[in-house]
């Protein structure tokens, strides 16, 4: 229990039901074992601020991705601040002017404010599914572009895949705090996920925190499953 909870610091289970009480559920199941527990934009669109009530006593992470002109964004984030998540995501493609309109309004927060992640490439895009949108270079190089762009706006960090978590800390050293969701065990099915590693894998390679969603919320035993992974990182 001991390797458990050390892992369970840099553990986030990811809940993203349309059903509050299965979120409350879940979130009762494996919050013992998560530093966080993220929830996710099918599960808030469905219930609305509500859903925070379904994590009460659990830090959240709330990945709602923001992405629209810096003015929609920045009200976004001040409407948000009353359910004090202690994540915030937006998306970089917003461009340099929406992530600081985001931290400005993040300010407001003070001592409270969330700790803004600004999302590079959907782990679920691959160099061809990239270049579909007419970004050449593969995700690499564009989560590079779009992370110096992000952490020069004011994002506190960034959401990457494992296979870009070696260039960022290269590029910019420990500072920036680096979530990693595409995280399966090993053998498990890697769903729709196109760039993804092992828990142990992304935590050795300079991590801050590892997403799992499915491997633990569709687990026979989800607490059971997030105790085993969170002891894998220990």
């Amino acid at each position: 229990m001991g390797a458990a909870r050390h892992g369970a610091r840099r553990l986030i289970a990811a809940i993203d039901t349309p059903s509050l009480d299965e979120a409350r559920r879940l979130a009762g199941a494996v919050g013992p074992y998560c530093g966080l527990v993220k929830l996710g934009l099918e599960a808030f669109c469905a219930n609305g601020p509500a859903l925070l009530d379904a994590a009460a006593g659990h830090d959240v992470f709330l990945d709602l991705k923001l992405h629209d002109i810096p003015n929609t964004v920045a009200g976004a984030v001040r409407a948000l601040l009353p359910l004090r998540p202690a994540m915030l995501t937006v998306h970089a493609a917003g461009g340099g002017a929406m992530i600081a309109a985001a931290r400005e309004a993040a300010e407001a927060a003070g001592a409270a404010r969330p700790v803004l992640l600004a999302v590079t490439v959907l782990t679920s895009l691959s160099a061809g599914a990239l270049a579909e949108t007419g970004v050449a270079g593969g995700p690499r190089q564009q989560v590079l572009r779009l992370a110096k762009l992000a952490l020069a706006a004011g994002a506190d960090g960034l959401v990457c895949s494992a296979n870009e978590i070696s260039v960022l800390r290269d590029a910019f050293g420990a500072d920036p705090v680096l979530v990693v969701p595409g995280i399966r065990p090993a053998g498990a099915d890697h769903g729709d996920q196109a760039r993804v590693a092992t828990p142990e894998a992304a935590i050795a390679a300079g991590a801050s925190y590892i997403v799992v969603g499915r491997p633990i919320t569709t687990a026979a035993d989800p607490a059971a499953a997030a105790a085993s992974i969170a002891a894998s990182i220990g």
